[in-house]
């Protein structure tokens, strides 16, 4: 992949009833228009670091190496959090020093710099609410034309960055005890439970003091019906054929949730 065609990806909480995402393109577009700019989501849950970090980590891998990561969920902008790049031996990261990148930090011979350059930010007195098109935008730019990460500011130790406290996944003398980390559009139920657990096996999940069967497909289940399965992320997630199983369950980030094997 050349310099002139590598990608940039987007990923925020701005919605699109808004200009937000429109200016970022503009930016990258007016430093560079040859950049392609892939959107991975904009309807990340407002301020919901977690949803961002989960939504970046599954689909990182998807993508040629080279590209150039923004992700934006940002509730503390403008304040003590620091703005920072990444480079990986896969791709780059540009966002905020916030948790949005957990996952993606344990690669060994990581580079990470704060982004103290303005020469490549848009303003050199940027938004205090709005780092996403001064800050982040133009150095993703700048990043995805050939400029070196040691360019961009003051190098940082990779282990100094924020991760978020993941919660954990632990075995029980019946299963696995875990919690739920994501939420889709369609209500379905993401656990950070992994599908292997679940492989060549018979299992069900324990929602309070409700069991839910394990099932390869949602058509196993009649409408209406609550099922689990192993989603295309490689997770257990809780589902219900043609309905809400968020509103069905009362479920909501970080409630356990219980595979039962046998």
């Amino acid at each position: 992949m050349t310099n002139a065609t590598r990608l940039i990806t987007l990923l925020s909480d701005f919605g699109l009833n808004d200009t937000y995402v429109a200016m970022m393109k503009g930016v990258i577009a007016t430093i560079n228009p040859m950049l392609s700019v892939i959107d991975l989501t904009h309807q990340v849950p407002p301020q919901n670091i977690l949803a961002g970090q989960f939504s970046l980590l599954n689909a990182y891998p998807y993508f040629p190496h080279g590209t150039v990561h923004i992700a934006v969920v940002d509730p503390g902008v403008g304040g003590e959090r620091r703005s920072i790049a990444i480079e990986r031996s896969d791709g780059f990261l540009v966002g905020p020093d916030n948790g949005i990148f957990t996952g993606l930090l344990d690669q060994p011979d990581l580079q990470a710099v704060e982004l103290t350059n303005r020469d490549y930010w848009r303003v050199l007195q940027p938004s205090q609410t709005f780092h996403g098109r001064d800050i982040f935008a133009p150095t993703a730019a700048h990043l995805a034309g050939g400029v070196a990460l040691l360019e961009l500011g003051e190098r940082l130790d990779p282990a100094q960055l924020v991760r978020l406290p993941l919660p954990a996944c632990t075995p029980t003398e019946t299963g696995y005890l875990g919690s739920v980390q994501s939420i889709d559009r369609f209500g379905n139920v993401i656990t950070n439970i992994s599908g292997e657990a679940v492989q060549d096996r018979s299992w069900s999940v324990t929602v309070g003091k409700r069991s839910i069967p394990g099932c390869r497909t949602y058509s196993e289940q009649t409408a209406g019906e609550a099922l689990a399965l192993v989603g295309s992320h490689g997770w257990v997630e809780l589902a219900v054929n043609g309905g809400d199983a968020q509103f069905q369950l009362r479920l909501t980030w970080n409630d356990s949730v219980q595979v039962v094997l046998g």
